[in-house]
């Protein structure tokens, strides 16, 4: 087997840590029986799950409510050929408690879009992997 020094799989702790500094992740899901994958805003609570803060009539919402799907973030410089992706697969659920609504509404994400209403969506951190880069060498 070829050993590669610059390449490290993360353990949760760690990927939850980087997962934090991330502004900006990736749901990846399945719309219409084929796969789709929409950027957003999020944030992690206390308990490492993922939430998110959406309109409550959006497709994203209608698709992911219930469902399996996976939440990918990563940080990388081309020119260093360093970085980390971390990801966390688990079920996806609209928060409809109205105290945990309250709650996310003052300590959750907020939309970088503007929102008459919002929901909150919580994906459950089930399975969490990461890996990161150091200066890979080789063939551009």
């Amino acid at each position: 087997m070829f050993k590669n020094d610059a390449f490290r799989a993360l353990d949760r702790p760690e990927s939850l840590r980087l997962l934090a500094k991330a502004p900006v992740g990736r749901v990846v899901y399945t719309r219409q029986a084929l796969p789709a994958v929409l950027p957003i805003n999020f944030s992690l609570d206390s308990d490492s799950s993922v939430l998110l803060r959406t309109s409550p009539d959006s497709d994203l919402v209608r698709a992911i409510d219930g469902v399996v799907v996976a939440f990918e973030a990563d940080e990388f410089d081309a020119a260093t050929r360093s970085g980390w992706s971390v990801v966390v697969t688990g079920q996806a659920t609209v928060v409809t408690d109205p105290a945990e609504h309250e709650r996310l509404s003052q300590a959750g994400p907020t939309s970088w879009m503007p929102l008459r209403e919002a929901v909150f969506v919580r994906i459950e951190s089930e399975m969490v992997t990461g890996r990161e880069l150091n200066g890979a060498r080789g063939n551009p």
